[in-house]
């Protein structure tokens, strides 16, 4: 019986718990402030976010970088950058160059939910309509490269995750020259990139698992370019194959002008490349074509003695070095060696000048004998590398070498 008494006590003082007004309201009182808190959080994270970012780009010592807006998405893991701006500081006043080295109106950084089911928690950026440009300093020997820097540990930093996949969409490349004449803004248009597996979370067991394409537009022309390569390699190991066709030479006056001193009535451009790397080595040719060139011949009325020479001088060795039953110039030069010592074959060059003049017309396509396995495409000497070398270091101490041996 008293056991009987006591369970019913305890079940009694426990419903009186359950049933506590008080208890009830430090419940609701407690879960309303943890959803509160969790509201104000989710209020407060853009701006927090934003905070870290724009601190992050203000440490970069060459750069000064701004973000306007952060838009966070928590169900998908992700937060989208917005209107992030890089700028190039000048001189040691640190004032700022007038063109942003970088924009971009989004990037989108997230968790890639397709290599998670593979076992694989890896990210992924999408950049919306990037802008880079490269400006040509004055009077300090500048170009392009000073313009680059390594942004890795910045891209560490906003991206947590190993980057898996990587996405550009209508993207923009400028070359800028403000002090030539005419000043200069050749731009690569409509790029668009599409690199993924680097990481190779696939478990893929080719040699270059990763992949990326890429498509652009050029003055009425096109570019392409593929790659396979291995991103987890310290050093570059690649296979890569790009090319540009059809370009309106007319349309490149201004960079003709600035650099040749010459300008074109007509004429389609077209370069096809192939190159492979591996443990610190490579090799590859770029193959230049120009179809139905047509210089511009000054007169005495509109210039000097200097300008109409220079330019019959152009228009007179195109005429004579081009195939005139496909109306075309062009050449090959291979270039191989290490990445600290590249070497340019400039008498095979000059060799596929006068092939392409004077024998057949080299094809305006890639030619697919480059590749990992096979770094150089060379097979016998021609002639005049038999009779000048190649135009390298290396052969010209091979042959003091060679006359020792003799001697």
């Amino acid at each position: 019986m008293d056991n009987q008494r006591n369970e019913e006590t305890s079940a009694r003082n426990l419903n009186a718990k359950k049933n506590n007004p008080r208890r009830k309201k430090k419940i609701r009182v407690i879960l309303v402030s943890i959803i509160a808190l969790l509201i104000i959080f989710r209020l407060l994270l853009p701006y927090i976010v934003l905070n870290y970012v724009n601190k992050k780009l203000g440490a970069l010592k060459e750069y000064y970088g701004h973000v306007e807006d952060i838009d966070i998405a928590l169900i998908r893991g992700a937060y989208v950058i917005k209107d992030i701006e890089l700028v190039k500081l000048g001189n040691e006043q640190g004032e700022k160059d007038t063109i942003p080295f970088f924009r971009s109106s989004a990037i989108d950084l997230s968790v890639e939910w397709k290599a998670i089911f593979k076992g694989s928690i890896v990210g992924e950026i999408y950049v919306e309509d990037p802008i880079l440009n490269f400006v040509k300093g004055k009077h300090k020997n500048e170009d392009a490269k000073a313009d680059t820097a390594d942004f890795r540990q910045l891209i560490k930093d906003l991206m947590p995750l190993t980057v898996n996949h990587f996405e550009i969409s209508n993207g923009e490349i400028h070359y800028i020259d403000q002090f030539s004449t005419p000043n200069l803004d050749i731009a690569l248009k409509e790029l668009n990139i599409v690199a993924v597996n680097l990481t190779n979370a696939n478990d893929s067991t080719k040699i270059l698992p990763a992949h990326a394409d890429a498509t652009a537009k050029a003055y009425e022309g096109n570019f392409k370019l593929k790659v396979d390569f291995d991103a987890l390699k310290k050093t570059p190991t690649f296979d890569m194959s790009a090319e540009i066709t059809h370009v309106n030479l007319v349309l490149l006056n201004d960079f003709l002008r600035a650099y040749g001193n010459f300008d074109v009535k007509k004429g389609d451009f077209g370069l096809y490349t192939e190159f492979a790397a591996k443990e610190g080595g490579f090799g590859g040719y770029v193959k230049p074509i120009l179809k139905d060139l047509d210089i511009v011949q000054w007169t005495k009325e509109e210039g000097d003695f200097k300008q109409i020479l220079w330019e019959t001088l152009i228009g007179s060795a195109a005429e004579l070095l081009k195939n005139h039953n496909k109306e075309q110039l062009a050449t090959k030069v291979n270039i191989k060696g290490k990445f600290d010592d590249p070497s340019i074959n400039l008498w095979r060059a000059v060799s596929y000048v006068l092939r392409n003049a004077f024998v057949h017309a080299l094809k305006p396509t890639i030619d697919n004998s480059i590749n990992i396995k096979k770094l150089d495409d060379a097979k016998d000497k021609t002639f005049l590398e038999k009779l000048f070398g190649s135009g390298k270091k290396d052969d010209r101490k091979e042959r003091k070498r060679e006359r020792k041996n003799r001697n």
